[in-house]
C-alpha cells in the first residue's frame, strides 16, 4: 500500500529528529556538574564554565586574575568521566592548555597545565567556589 509507506516515512522523517534533540538535551544535562567557578588550589587562577551546549562546546572565561583569552574549550566523556580541555591564547599564553578530569564523589577538576612558554606540565587541582 503506497499510502502507509508515505505515512511510515513521513513519522520517521517527524520524530528521528525529535529523538535526537532528546538525547543531545539529555547528553548536555550530564555535563551541568560542570557549570560554575573553579579555582586553582595553588593560587589565585580562575575557570568560569558558564555553559556546556549538546556537542560539548564549552563557554567559559579565565582568570589570572586578569582575564585571558579561551580560544577553545569542551568537554567529552574519558572513561566514565567528564574531560574538560581548555586552550588558552594571550599576551604569555600561545596555546597553554588544561586537560581536567571532573571527580564527581570530591566535586574537584584534576589533571595538568601545560604551560607552553616553559613547555612544561604542572598536575592542578580545582575547587568549586560557592555561589554569590
Amino acid at each position: 500500500m503506497p499510502g502507509c509507506r508515505t505515512l511510515r516515512f513521513s513519522i520517521i522523517n517527524l520524530f528521528v529528529p525529535l529523538l535526537l534533540s532528546v538525547a543531545a538535551i539529555s547528553q548536555a544535562a550530564d555535563y551541568r556538574p560542570l557549570i560554575g567557578r573553579w579555582q586553582r588550589t595553588d593560587g589565585g587562577y580562575i575557570i568560569d564554565i558558564r555553559r556546556v551546549a549538546a556537542d560539548g562546546k564549552i563557554t567559559a572565561g579565565y582568570y589570572n586574575p586578569r582575564p585571558i583569552n579561551v580560544s577553545r574549550a569542551e568537554v567529552t566523556n574519558f572513561q566514565k568521566h567528564l574531560k574538560v580541555e581548555i586552550e588558552l591564547r594571550d599576551s604569555g599564553y600561545p596555546g597553554s592548555t588544561y586537560t581536567l578530569i571532573y571527580n564527581a564523589e570530591k566535586d574537584l577538576l584534576l589533571g595538568f597545565y601545560y604551560q607552553a612558554v616553559q613547555r612544561q606540565n604542572f598536575d592542578v587541582v580545582f575547587v568549586r567556589l560557592p555561589e554569590s
